[in-house]
């Protein structure tokens, strides 16, 4: 057994939710391009703080309602800034 298998379960925990919150909020954004998404998903992953686990209930399990709240947010408040963003990269652009 390679060293590397016993990492390959590690991921950072926002990756899901992000991903998700993206997929919900692609309707409020028609004029984006959808080849566009994974940048509107670095930008996002990249306001939030690296948060790395093995299995998703390592994190989940010892949350308080308050984290999951707060987390939320953070997420939500993350994917509109993204959105935002490379939105206005892409009018940018288009004007350019």
């Amino acid at each position: 057994m390679r060293i590397t298998d016993d990492f390959a379960s590690i991921h950072n925990y926002y990756e899901r939710p992000v991903m998700q919150a993206i997929a919900d909020a692609t309707a409020r954004y028609p004029q984006l391009r959808q080849d566009l998404l994974p940048d509107v998903l670095c930008v996002a992953l990249n306001r939030l703080p690296p948060r790395y686990i093995r299995h998703e209930v390592d994190l989940v399990f010892y949350l308080t309602e308050k984290e999951r709240a707060e987390i939320e947010r953070a997420v939500d408040e993350a994917v509109t800034f993204a959105f935002e963003f490379v939105q206005a990269r892409q009018a940018m652009r288009a004007r350019g």
